[in-house]
């Protein structure tokens, strides 16, 4: 009677195929690499006898030796598993076969109740009946969780060694089939030892059960395979790729389906950029109270290449190249300039470094000195406050203003004497981005990092169409600006992010030192760096020409040292 009404509560099990599951999200990077992935990871249905013989011999040893003997419920192992258990006092082993495992897995919770164990055994007997052995663990293989998000065979290949299941060896069979016991405890990622520790049992168990020889397994446990799949990345991209996920669901709306985007992201210049980061931010210690970093470098078209929003993803998510208002203080300077120098003004018009007052309030440069009459070249190499201020003023604000809003700044900027010395509120992405103009002759450009969204099947849900903006200024203008961005690195305060070529860029420090910047470029790269502290405290010493300046000159130089090696 009680097996009669636990068959009526049972779950339509008429058609497996029907079985729907989460959309995934793959994230792959400019070169095809698979870097990142959301939701859970399916990988492509595999036939039981298109994978290798040890990964079905590591599975049946470990999980069910039995399995082509039972009726989908095996006595026996039920019988051993209770009086271990009652030995033991307390649950050591469970008695459930590969069928009891899939049924559960397809169309059960998890809770442990009678009847959750009885409508268990039903489905099993069912599964037995419609299905052939060899079915029965295509099903499995293609179904079971193995931990880091891979749901099936393939998925957990791919996402631990970087290959598909059919090309899996001993040691990695061995491996993956010692997950399923428990996903999260086996990690390879996680628990690196303890689940080297669990491989060399299933080893053992093969050995044990006659499916391997001796040899071989002791072979297998002195040579374990590295991880090399994308459970191996390093989380510094999830900046870039939880940005960029954000943004996909902004161009295709919400979808249940699989979806692959295929984005901008370099892993070369990221692995850089974080390392840049990594070290800068290690060697200045807590010295001056510089806590947390961010860097962005896109190419010219606007392409984000590499992104850091923060020391460590895993600690925090906030992303400080995209979600961060913070002042830029003098990296705001160039556009004021470019401004001036698209009215008539050159490099070498005079300008009054001298005391000012507008309606009370009296800019003050760096070091507290005047210079009297400089060039504009001098003014901003040596980046004076005071004598930005009054060119600012000469032109007039809002043509600062405008150009601006050209070159892709969206942020309030105030119509006030204080613009000039960048007292608006920017993100680190929309600096650089406007940076990417200087650069490329005057072309402004919209970053992104998504050069298309597929799904299968159905091809491109979305597709990047460059944008063909007018230059802001003419040639003569942006040749100008050029050569004073360089004189910033070669004589003025961006000395420290000099790297042996020719390069460009603007050093920043806002009120207090509470920001620290630097913003510039060289050959096709642009890159901005932003040093400073999330509660927005003052920093002691820190400033644009100083630690984010050497970020900034260790990246690029690695960049090109590394282009340099490629091309020998």
């Amino acid at each position: 009677m009680v097996l009669a009404y636990e068959a009526t509560q049972l779950p339509d099990i008429s058609d497996l195929q029907s079985m729907t599951r989460p959309g995934e999200v793959r994230l792959v990077s400019a070169d095809g690499a698979e870097f990142a992935s959301y939701g859970a990871q399916h990988g492509r249905p595999i036939q039981a006898s298109r994978l290798p013989a040890d990964l079905i011999n590591a599975l049946l040893a470990t999980e069910d030796r039995r399995f082509y003997s039972h009726f989908g419920v095996d006595p026996l192992s039920v019988l051993r598993a209770l009086y271990v258990n009652l030995r033991a006092g307390s649950i050591r082993q469970g008695g459930s076969t590969l069928t009891q495992q899939l049924a559960k897995n397809l169309f059960l919770n998890p809770d442990r109740s009678l009847e959750r164990k009885l409508q268990e055994l039903l489905l099993a007997f069912w599964l037995e009946a419609s299905f052939s052995k060899p079915q029965i663990l295509t099903i499995y293989l293609n179904r079971v969780y193995f931990g880091s998000g891979a749901y099936g065979i393939d998925a957990a290949s791919r996402k631990f060694f970087g290959k598909p299941a059919e090309k899996l060896g001993l040691y990695q069979s061995a491996l993956l089939a010692g997950l399923l016991k428990a996903p999260s405890r086996y990690n390879p990622i996680a628990n690196p030892a303890l689940s080297a520790k669990r491989t060399r049992q299933v080893l053992l168990n093969m050995v044990d059960a006659a499916l391997l020889d001796q040899a071989r397994a002791d072979a297998a446990s002195a040579k374990p395979a590295p991880i090399q799949g994308t459970a191996s990345v390093s989380r510094g991209h999830r900046y870039f790729s939880d940005w960029a996920l954000d943004r996909a669901a902004d161009y295709t709306g919400p979808m249940n389906a699989d979806r692959t985007i295929h984005t901008t992201l370099d892993r070369r210049l990221q692995r850089l950029a974080e390392a840049a980061v990594k070290d800068g931010l290690s060697s200045a210690g807590k010295a001056g109270g510089a806590r947390q970093a961010a860097m962005v470098v896109i190419g010219h078209d606007g392409a984000v290449l590499a992104m850091v929003g923060g020391r460590d993803h895993a600690a925090s998510q906030f992303n400080r190249a995209t979600q961060a208002l913070r002042q830029p203080g003098s990296a705001f300077k160039p556009l004021v300039y470019l401004a001036a120098l698209s009215t008539g003004f050159g490099p070498t018009s005079m300008i009054e470094d001298t005391p000012l007052d507008i309606g009370g309030w009296t800019p003050r440069n760096f070091d507290g000195q005047f210079r009297g009459p400089v060039t504009l070249g001098q003014a901003l190499a040596a980046s004076l406050n005071v004598a930005t201020v009054r060119l600012s003023e000469t032109i007039g604000r809002r043509r600062t203003i405008a150009l601006a809003r050209q070159l892709g700044i969206t942020a309030a900027l105030n119509d006030e004497p204080s613009l000039a010395l960048g007292a608006g509120e920017v993100t680190v992405l929309e600096l650089t981005a406007a940076y990417v103009a200087l650069a490329n002759g005057g072309f402004p450009v919209k970053p992104y990092g998504i050069a298309s969204v597929s799904t299968p099947g159905a091809g491109a849900a979305y597709q990047h169409r460059k944008a063909f903006l007018s230059p802001v200024a003419d040639s003569d203008a942006m040749m100008a600006l050029d050569g004073m961005l360089q004189e910033v690195i070669r004589s003025g305060t961006g000395r420290q992010a000099a790297i042996g070529r020719r390069a460009a860029g603007k050093t920043g420090t806002s009120q207090e030192n509470r920001d620290a910047w630097f913003v510039g470029y060289a050959g096709a790269l642009v890159a901005g760096v932003w040093v400073g502290r999330d509660d927005a405290r003052p920093m002691e010493g820190v400033t644009g020409g100083g630690l984010p300046a050497q970020i900034w000159s260790r990246f690029m130089r690695g960049a090109f040292a590394q282009r340099l090696a490629q091309s020998r």
